[in-house]
C-alpha cells in the first residue's frame, strides 16, 4: 500500500533516517533542496504534506511574538522611568505554580525537539529547516509566554492573558494535527518524534486548561462582573521583606528577589529595618499553634516526634522529593561523560541506525547539552531541598522556643527552688536542644536519600566495571564506621576542651577583677603562670581535637584515592585488562559522588542520636509540674475583717538621735483615720488554715491564718528563715497548697481604675530586665512624667542616674552597666511603686540599703507615696524601728504565725515578744551611729566607683569619638566606590598576621604540602588517562608498569593527604598558642589606666569568644578554603591543558565569579552580624524570664513577655532565614556557573577532538569540570566565613598593640639593697600626677616629708586626689613632674617588680583569690575578708604600709581589731592611712589634707583641729 506524501516526505525519512538518493547540492531551504520535489507536492491534500504541517506549526508562535512584543516593549518603556513597583501589587493568578512548571517542561521538550530535528537534518542530503525551525520558534514563544505572563501578573492586568489563551488553543490544534498525521502513518510510541509531539499536545492542552481556570476564577472576560481580589495579607504589609513564598517559580529557584538586598549591601550595610518582618506563615506564633495543636490532639502520652511530623511533615516530604530528584540527576554527569568519551571519535554517519533516538544519544553535542541541563536541574532541586529543610527547621525552632517559653511561664516555683529544673537546664533547652533539633531537620532528608544514592552509585559502578567496582565500593563502606568513630571522638574531645576553657576563663576573670591588687603586690607573673598551666591543659585537648579533625579531613580526601586504586588494580588483576577511558572516568566521577554521602552519613547519624536525646529532654520538660490554677485570685470573695481588728496608724518621723527603744515605749496609738466615702473596713487577702510546701511532703508554712487589711500597711517580721518571703509567695499562688485557701477581695468601687489582677511585687533578690533604667521602672506601664519623677526621688535614684552615661536611658541588667546591690534594689522597689496596682508586696526592700536611704524610702516611698494613695502594702522587713508605722503586724516563727495584730495589741498581749524586739533594737542602737557613717560612705563609694568608671570611659570615648569624626570626614570626602571597596576588601594583612603567628616554617610546610598534594592528585588522574588511552595491543607487562606507577602515585597522594590535613590543623594550633600567650602577657602587664578605660566584658571577650574562634573555627575554615580553591584551580588548569580554547571563555566566567563573590561576602557578613546580634537578646530574654518568674506572674505580665519573646524569636529567625537565602543565592549562581564551565569544557573538548585530541584526556577534563561545580560555592562561603572569623584576630591584635608598663626601670636590681626600704623614710618633691597624657593632672606640685615609722593620715573630699597619691607610691600613674624618694631612692627608676614587692597596701575592697579561699571568699563577710588582706600585708614584712580607705566597708568591732593590729604589728613601720572617715585618723602623728589635687594642709591632727577654719576641722565637723 502506498503511503501518503506526508509519510513519504516527513515520516519515513526522519523515522528510518533514509537520505534522498537523488543527489543535489546542499542549500538552505525550509523544505530542503532535494531533487525529489515531492516535498512541495500537495497532490494528496495540503495537510498530507509534512513540510506544510511543520509550517502550519509556526503560525501560533509567530502570532504570539507579533502580539506580545509590542505590549512588552511598551510596558517596559513606560516602567523604565518609574519607581520599581512595590511587592504589595504582586498577585498570583490561579494555577500560578502549575503554569511555571508546565512552561519549564515545555521548554525542555522543545530543546529535545530541536536536538531531534538537528540530528535528523544531519542525516538528510540537504538542510531541511522545517525539521527544527518550528521547534526553535516554539522555544522562543514559550520563553516569551512566561515573560509576558510575569509582567501581566505583577501589574495585575488579566485581560491581556487573552493573547496567551488564543496562543495555547492554536498551538494545541496545530500540534494535534501533526500528531494525527503521525498516527495515520503508523508512527507510534516507539519513535522519539511521536513521543515529543504527544508530550507537546498534552502540555499545550494543560496550559489551555490553566488559562480557562484563570478566566473561570477571575472572570476577566466573558463575564459581566470581574472578580476583584486583593494581594495576600503579607504583601499588603510593607514591612514584610522576605518574599520567597510569594515570588514566581523562577525567582524562587534562583533567589532573584534577593538581588536588590545583596547588591544594595555593597553600598549600604544591611540593617534590621531592611530585612523587615517575616510572613505570617513563618512567624513563631503561627508555627507554635500548629505544633501545640498537634501535641495536644494526642489522647495518650503526647509524643513530640509525632507532633513534629504532623506539624512539619509535609515540607520535609517535599524536601526529600527534591533531594531524590537531585541525587538521581547527579548520576547523569558520570553517564554523560561516559557517553561523550565513548562516542567522541565516532563519526556521526558511521552508524546507520533505524531510530533517531539512538543517534541522538550517540551525538556528543547532544550529550554535552544534556549534561548541562542535568546539572542545572540537579543543582536547582538540591538548593530547593536545602532551602525547604532550613525554612522548616527554623519554623520548628520558633515553635519549640514558644512552647518552652509558654511552659516556663507556667513552671511550678518548687521545681526551680528544689533544683529539679535549674536555670542552666532551661538555658540548655533554649540554646542547645532546640538548635540540635533544627540541625537534625536540616540534615533529615539525608537519612533516607543517602542510602538510595549509595545503592544507585554502586549499581552504576558495577554496570561500568563489574566485580572490581564492588571491591572499591566496599573500601568506602568499610571505612565509614571509622569516620563515625572519629566524629564521636571529636565530640568528646570538644567537651573536654570546653571544661578546660571554662577553668581558664574563671582564672582570667579572677585576675582581671583583682588586677589592681596583683599589680600593687607584683603578683602578675605568678597568676599569669597559673593561667598558662590551665591553658596548657586546654591546648592538650585542642591538640587531640586537631588530630581527630585532621584524621576526619584525611579520611575524606584519602578514601576516594584508595577506592580508585583498589578498583582499577583489582580490575586489571581479575579481568586481566585495563578499563576503557569512558569506563574509567565515569567510575572516577561516581566515586567522588559516593564519598560525600558516606562522609556525611556519620554526621547525620550523630545528629540523629543527639536529636533523640534532645526530644527526650524537651518531652520531660514539657511534662514537668506546673503552677496550680489560681482561680481564687480571680474570685469575687469580699471578706470582712471580723476577727482581725486593727488600728490604722499615721506616719511618724524617725528621730535618729534618740534610741528606738524609747520611741517604741512612748508609742501612742494614733486616732483612727477617717474612712473614705466608699471605703469599708475589709481585707485585701485572707489566708485560712493554710498549709503550704515547696514540693516535699513536709509543709514549709503550717496553719496560716492571716488577713491583709485593705489600703493599710502590713509588716511581716521574724528571724531569718522563718517563712516571711514564703508567706508572700504562698499568697501569690507560687507555693503548693496542701490544704486551706487564699481569698482575694473584690475591688473597692473607689479604685476601679486600678488593675485588680496585678500585684506590684519587689523580690528580696533584685531582678532587672536587660533594658534601660526607665523601662525597668515603668515595666510596661504608660509613662507618666510626674509619677516617674516622684518614684525616682522616693528611691533616691536621681544622683545615681546622673552618673550614668545616658541617664535613665542607659541599659542595665546582664548585658548592660553593672550596678551595685543597693542601686539594683532601689530600681526594683521603684518598679513596684510606679505600678498603678491596688496591692504592693515588698520583700525586705531595705536589705541592701544604708540607713539614710532606708529612711528616705520608708518616708517618701511607702508612707507618703503608697499610703497616701490608699494602696494595700505588705512589707517584709528586719528593720524593727519601722514597726511604729505599721497598721498591722504579722510576727512569724518557724513557718507559722506567732502573733498578728497592731503594735499596741502585741505590747498588751505578748509582753515577751515586745521585750524581745526592744532587746534587738537595743543592739541596733549600739551600732547605729557607726552604721550611719559606714552606710553613708558605702552609698558615696558606690557612686564614686560608678563615677570613676564612666569618667575613664568618657575620656576614652572622647578620643574614639574624635577618631570616628575624622574617619567620617575622610569617608565623606571619598566617593562611594572607595567606601564600598573598603567593605568588600578581603583582610589579607590579617590573614598573614594570623599565619605568621603560627610560625614561618609551618606556613611554608602547609603551602608546599598543599601544592604538592594537588599536583600528585592531578598526576594520578593524568596517569589514569594515559594508561586507559593506550592501545589494546599492549602486553600485560606494560599494564603492570602502568599499574606500578599508579600505585606509587596513589600511595604518595594518600600520604600527602595526611600531611596536609595535619599541617593546617597544627599551624592553627601554633597560631592559637602564640596569640593567646602574647595576649595574656600584654593584658596582664598593661598599665592600670588600660583597665579603667576598657570594660571588663570587652577584655574577657578577647579571652573567651575570640580565643575560641581562633582555637577551633579558623583552622577548619582555612583548610576548607585552601582545599576548595586549589581543587578549582587545578580543575581549571587541567581543562585548559586538555583544551586551550577553554581559556577564551574563562575570562568572562572569572569576571562573573568575581562579582558574585564580591557582593555575597559583604551581604553575608552583614547578615551574619544581624543573626549574632539578634540571638543574644533572645537567649537573655529566656534567662531573665526564668529568673524573674515570680515577679512576672505577680505583675500578671505573662502576655507582654510572651509577645516580646515572639518578637525576638521572629527577629532572629528573619536574620537567619535571610542568611540562609543569601547562601542559596550564592550556591545557585556558583552552581550554574559551574554548569556553564562543564558545558564550555565539553563543547571545547568536542571541538578539539576534531584535531585528534585523545578521548581519555577529554574524560579527564570533564571529570575535573564536574568537581568545579561542587567546590566553587565553597570557595566563596569559606572566604566569607574566614573574613568574619578574622575579626577575632583583628580584635586580639588591637590589644597586642597596647603599651606595657615599663617593668625594667633605669636601675638594675643589683643596685637596689636587699633590705630596701629599711627605714620607711618618704620624701615627696614637687610631685604632679596624671592618669593619662590626654587628661588633666590629678595631683599638682605636692611636696611632703614622712619620717620613718610615722603614722600619717591623708584625707580630703571625694575627688581630691587621695587615692591617686597611694597609686603614685607604686608608680602606677604617670608622674610627669617631681619625684618620690623612699630611703633616698627615686622610685620611678626602680624596676616595677622590685618596687611593688617591697611595699604593702590594704585596699578598700578586700580581694581574695580562689587559689587561697574557695569562691573568691564570698563565703566570708567583708570584715573577715579585710582581715585576710591585713594578714597578707603583715606577712610581707614591709617597712611601709599604705591603707587605702581600708576600714570603709567594715563594722566598728572589726575596725577596732584592725587598728589594734596596725598599732602593735606595725608599730615600728611607716603607716600611711588614706581615710574616707576622718574619725579614723584623729590619732595620726601627721595629717595631709588634699583639695582639688593640691596639698593644702600638713600638720598633726591635734594642731589642725585646733584651727577652727582649717579644712580638716570642717571635714571632722561634717562627719559628726
Amino acid at each position: 500500500m502506498d503511503l501518503p506524501s506526508y509519510c513519504r516526505n516527513n515520516g519515513t525519512q526522519r523515522v528510518a533516517g533514509l537520505p534522498d538518493q537523488s543527489g543535489g547540492m546542499p542549500g538552505l531551504s525550509f523544505c530542503g533542496n532535494d531533487r525529489n520535489k515531492s516535498a512541495y507536492s500537495v497532490e494528496d491534500g495540503v495537510l498530507n504534506n509534512g513540510c506544510f504541517v511543520d509550517a502550519l506549526n509556526l503560525v501560533p508562535h509567530v502570532f504570539l511574538l507579533f502580539i506580545t512584543f509590542p505590549i512588552l516593549f511598551i510596558g517596559w518603556g513606560s516602567q523604565s522611568s518609574k519607581v520599581q513597583i512595590h511587592h504589595n501589587t504582586w498577585l498570583h493568578f490561579p494555577g500560578h505554580n502549575l503554569r511555571w512548571i508546565l512552561t519549564f517542561t515545555l521548554l525542555f521538550v522543545h530543546v529535545c525537539e530541536i536536538a531531534e530535528g538537528i540530528v535528523s537534518n544531519i542525516q538528510m542530503e540537504t538542510n531541511h529547516l522545517h525539521l527544527f525551525m518550528p521547534a526553535f520558534m516554539g522555544f522562543i514563544a514559550a520563553t516569551t509566554s512566561v515573560v509576558y505572563y510575569h509582567n501581566i501578573e505583577t501589574s495585575n492586568f488579566p485581560k491581556l492573558l487573552l493573547a496567551l489563551f488564543i496562543y495555547w488553543i492554536l498551538a494545541f490544534i496545530t500540534k494535534s494535527i501533526k500528531l494525527w498525521k503521525f498516527a495515520e502513518c503508523y508512527v507510534g510510541v516507539r519513535h522519539l518524534r511521536f513521543c515529543i509531539n504527544a508530550m507537546l499536545v498534552i502540555l499545550y492542552g494543560l496550559l489551555m486548561a490553566v488559562e480557562i481556570n484563570v478566566i473561570r476564577v477571575r472572570r476577566y472576560v466573558f463575564f459581566a462582573n470581574p472578580q476583584k481580589v486583593k494581594p495576600p495579607e503579607d504583601l499588603q504589609d510593607l514591612g514584610v521583606r522576605f518574599l520567597q513564598p510569594f515570588v514566581n517559580l523562577l525567582s524562587k529557584a534562583t533567589y532573584w528577589w534577593m538581588n536588590p538586598l545583596i547588591i544594595g549591601a555593597h553600598k549600604r550595610p544591611i540593617e534590621l529595618k531592611k530585612i523587615g518582618k517575616l510572613p505570617i506563615a513563618m512567624r513563631a506564633l503561627t508555627n507554635y499553634l500548629k505544633l501545640k495543636d498537634a501535641y495536644e490532639d494526642q489522647r495518650v502520652t503526647p509524643s513530640l516526634w509525632r507532633s513534629m511530623y504532623r506539624a512539619f511533615g509535609r515540607p520535609i516530604l517535599l524536601s526529600s522529593t527534591f533531594r531524590y530528584l537531585a541525587d538521581l540527576l547527579g548520576f547523569a554527569g558520570p553517564l554523560c561523560i561516559s557517553g561523550i568519551v565513548k562516542h567522541l571519535n565516532t563519526k556521526p554517519n558511521s552508524t546507520k541506525s533505524d531510530d533517531v533516538s539512538e543517534c541522538l544519544l550517540q551525538n556528543t553535542s547532544v550529550l554535552a547539552v544534556l549534561l548541562f541541563l542535568a546539572l542545572i536541574l540537579q543543582r536547582t532541586f538540591l538548593q530547593a531541598s536545602y532551602y525547604v529543610t532550613i525554612e522548616t527547621g527554623i519554623n520548628l525552632r520558633g515553635a519549640l522556643l514558644a512552647m518552652i517559653y509558654n511552659k516556663i511561664l507556667r513552671l511550678s516555683t518548687s521545681n526551680m527552688s528544689m533544683g529539679e529544673m535549674t536555670l542552666g537546664q532551661i538555658n540548655n533547652l533554649v540554646a542547645i536542644e532546640t538548635n540540635q533539633l533544627m540541625w537534625f531537620l536540616f540534615l533529615c532528608p539525608n537519612l533516607w536519600a543517602m542510602p538510595v544514592q549509595i545503592v544507585m552509585g554502586v549499581i552504576l559502578l558495577h554496570y561500568l566495571l563489574g566485580t572490581s567496582a564492588l571491591i572499591g565500593a566496599s573500601v568506602i563502606v568499610l571505612l565509614a564506621p571509622v569516620q563515625y568513630l572519629i566524629a564521636t571522638k571529636l565530640a568528646d574531645t570538644q567537651k573536654s576542651t570546653l571544661d578546660h576553657s571554662t577553668d581558664r576563663l574563671k582564672k582570667t576573670s579572677e585576675i582581671l577583677k583583682g588586677i589592681k591588687l596583683l599589680k600593687l603586690y607584683a603578683w602578675e607573673n605568678i597568676f599569669c603562670d597559673s593561667v598558662e598551666d590551665t591553658r596548657g591543659k586546654e591546648l592538650t585537648s585542642l591538640r587531640t581535637f586537631a588530630l581527630y579533625t585532621s584524621m576526619s579531613i584525611f579520611m575524606n580526601a584519602a578514601i576516594p584515592i584508595a577506592a580508585v586504586l583498589v578498583t582499577f588494580v583489582s580490575h586489571v588483576l581479575i579481568i586481566g585488562s585495563r578499563p576503557s577511558p569512558s569506563e574509567a572516568f565515569a567510575a572516577l566521577a561516581l566515586f567522588h559522588i559516593l564519598v560525600t554521602p558516606l562522609f556525611l552519613l556519620s554526621t547525620v547519624v550523630r545528629f540523629a542520636v543527639k536529636a533523640l536525646v534532645s526530644v527526650q529532654k524537651l518531652g520531660e520538660f514539657l511534662q514537668s509540674d506546673e503552677i496550680g490554677e489560681d482561680s481564687w485570685r480571680n474570685g469575687d470573695m469580699s471578706v470582712s475583717l471580723d476577727t482581725c481588728t486593727k488600728h490604722p496608724g499615721g506616719t511618724k518621723a524617725i528621730n535618729r538621735k534618740r534610741p528606738l527603744r524609747y520611741q517604741m515605749d512612748n508609742y501612742e496609738q494614733p486616732s483612727r483615720r477617717p474612712l473614705r466615702p466608699n471605703e469599708t473596713e475589709d481585707v485585701a487577702v485572707k489566708v485560712s488554715h493554710g498549709f503550704f510546701t515547696w514540693g516535699s511532703n513536709l509543709s514549709t508554712l503550717a496553719d496560716i491564718n492571716v488577713c491583709i487589711p485593705t489600703g493599710q500597711l502590713t509588716m511581716i517580721v521574724g528571724q531569718v528563715g522563718c517563712g516571711k518571703s514564703s508567706l508572700l509567695l504562698a499568697m501569690l499562688g507560687e507555693m503548693q497548697s496542701i490544704s486551706g485557701k487564699v481569698c482575694w477581695s473584690n475591688e473597692p468601687s473607689y479604685s476601679l481604675i486600678k488593675n485588680r489582677y496585678s500585684v506590684a511585687y519587689a523580690t528580696q533578690k533584685s531582678w532587672l530586665l536587660n533594658a534601660t533604667v526607665e523601662e525597668n521602672i515603668t515595666f510596661g506601664s504608660p509613662f507618666n512624667k510626674q509619677r516617674y519623677k516622684t518614684v525616682i526621688d522616693a528611691c533616691s535614684l536621681q544622683p545615681d542616674i546622673d552618673l550614668l552615661p545616658f541617664g535613665d536611658q542607659t541599659e542595665i541588667g546582664e548585658r548592660g552597666i553593672n550596678l551595685s546591690g543597693g542601686q539594683r534594689q532601689r530600681i526594683c522597689v521603684g518598679r513596684a511603686l510606679y505600678q498603678n496596682t491596688n496591692i504592693v508586696f515588698l520583700d525586705d526592700p531595705f536589705s541592701a540599703l544604708d540607713i539614710h536611704l532606708s529612711d528616705h524610702l520608708m518616708q517618701e516611698g511607702i508612707l507618703k507615696f503608697l499610703q497616701d494613695d490608699k494602696r494595700t502594702v505588705v512589707l517584709v522587713t528586719h528593720k524593727l524601728q519601722y514597726l511604729i508605722h505599721a497598721d498591722w503586724i504579722i510576727a512569724m516563727k518557724d513557718g507559722s504565725v506567732l502573733r498578728d495584730g497592731t503594735l499596741k495589741d502585741i505590747q498588751t498581749h505578748d509582753v515577751e515578744l515586745y521585750e524581745h524586739w526592744k532587746t534587738l533594737m537595743n543592739r541596733q542602737d549600739q551600732e547605729l551611729e557607726k552604721d550611719t557613717e559606714i552606710d553613708n560612705c558605702q552609698t558615696a563609694l558606690e557612686r564614686k566607683t560608678l563615677r570613676r568608671a564612666f569618667y575613664s570611659r568618657e575620656a576614652k570615648n572622647q578620643v574614639y569619638d574624635d577618631e570616628e569624626e575624622e574617619e567620617e570626614e575622610e569617608e565623606d570626602d571619598d566617593n562611594m566606590s572607595t567606601t564600598t571597596s573598603r567593605r568588600s576588601k578581603i583582610p589579607w594583612s590579617l590573614c598573614w598576621r594570623y599565619l605568621s603567628s603560627g610560625g614561618f616554617f609551618m606556613v611554608f610546610l602547609m603551602i608546599f604540602s598543599k601544592l604538592l598534594k594537588h599536583s600528585v592528585m592531578v598526576a594520578i588522574d593524568y596517569w589514569l588517562a594515559t594508561w586507559t588511552a593506550t592501545k589494546t595491543e599492549n602486553t600485560p607487562k606494560t599494564d603492570c608498569e602502568y599499574m606500578s606507577v599508579f600505585i606509587v602515585l596513589c600511595a604518595a597522594g594518600i600520604v600527602l593527604c595526611l600531611i596536609t590535613s595535619l599541617t593546617v590543623e597544627f599551624l592553627g594550633l601554633s597560631a592559637a598558642t602564640n596569640l593567646h600567650h602574647n595576649l595574656l602577657n600584654k593584658i596582664i602587664h598593661a598599665p592600670i589606666r588600660f583597665f579603667d578605660v576598657t570594660p571588663l566584658g570587652q577584655i574577657l571577650n578577647r579571652f573567651s569568644a575570640d580565643t575560641n574562634i581562633i582555637d577551633q573555627h579558623i583552622p577548619p575554615t582555612l583548610e576548607s578554603l585552601t582545599r576548595s580553591t586549589l581543587l578549582c584551580l587545578s580543575a581549571i588548569g587541567v581543562i585548559a591543558f586538555v583544551t586551550p580554547f577553554f581559556l577564551i571563555t574563562l575570562f568572562p566566567l572569572a569576571v562573573i565569579f568575581y562579582f558574585i563573590q564580591k557582593y555575597f561576602r559583604v551581604a553575608s557578613k552583614d547578615l551574619q552580624d544581624l543573626d549574632d546580634s539578634t540571638q543574644l537578646p533572645l537567649l537573655c530574654h529566656f534567662s531573665e524570664t526564668a529568673e524573674g518568674l515570680t515577679t512576672i506572674r505577680a505583675f500578671r505580665h505573662e502576655a507582654r513577655f510572651k509577645q516580646r519573646m515572639l518578637e525576638l524569636t521572629d527577629t532572629n529567625n528573619t536574620a537567619y532565614l535571610f542568611l540562609s537565602a543569601a547562601n542559596r543565592w550564592l550556591e545557585v549562581r556558583t552552581d550554574y556557573l559551574g554548569a556553564v564551565i562543564v558545558l564550555t569544557a565539553a563543547v571545547t573538548s568536542i571541538w578539539s577532538s576534531l584535531y585528534l585530541l585523545p578521548s581519555a584526556l577529554v574524560g579527564l577534563g570533564l571529570t575535573y569540570a564536574l568537581t568545579v561545580t561542587n567546590y566553587l560555592n565553597w570557595v566563596v562561603r569559606n572566604l566569607a566565613d574566614l573574613e568574619v572569623q578574622m575579626a577575632a584576630v583583628k580584635k586580639v591584635n588591637s590589644f597586642l598593640s597596647t603599651e606595657s608598663e615599663n617593668y625594667e626601670g633605669s636601675m638594675d636590681n643589683s643596685q637596689v639593697p636587699e633590705d630596701w626600704p629599711q627605714h620607711g623614710d618618704i620624701k615627696i618633691q614637687d610631685l604632679s600626677v596624671r592618669y593619662d597624657p590626654l587628661l588633666k593632672p590629678v595631683l599638682k606640685h605636692v611636696s611632703a616629708y614622712i619620717n620613718p615609722g610615722q603614722k600619717v593620715g591623708i584625707c580630703g573630699r571625694t575627688g581630691s586626689g587621695k587615692s591617686s597619691l597611694s597609686l603614685a607610691f607604686f608608680n602606677m600613674v604617670d608622674m610627669f613632674e617631681g619625684q618620690i624618694l623612699i630611703d633616698g631612692v627615686d622610685i620611678s627608676k626602680l624596676p616595677l617588680q622590685t618596687l611593688r614587692s617591697r611595699l604593702s597596701i590594704i585596699l578598700q575592697d578586700p580581694v581574695l583569690f580562689n587559689a587561697v579561699v574557695t569562691e573568691g571568699g564570698e563565703n566570708f563577710s567583708v570584715g573577715q575578708r579585710q582581715l585576710f588582706c591585713l594578714a597578707r600585708a603583715f606577712v610581707r614584712k614591709s617597712s611601709i604600709l599604705i591603707m587605702d580607705e581600708a576600714t570603709a566597708s567594715i563594722d566598728m568591732a572589726t575596725e577596732n581589731i584592725l587598728q589594734k593590729v596596725v598599732m602593735t604589728a606595725f608599730a615600728d613601720r611607716t603607716v600611711v592611712t588614706i581615710a574616707h572617715l576622718v574619725s579614723s585618723i584623729l590619732e595620726a602623728e601627721q595629717v595631709l589634707v588634699f583639695s582639688a589635687g593640691k596639698l593644702v594642709e600638713c600638720d598633726s591632727a591635734a594642731n589642725l583641729l585646733a584651727q577652727q577654719e582649717s579644712l580638716f576641722s570642717v571635714l571632722v565637723r561634717a562627719n559628726k
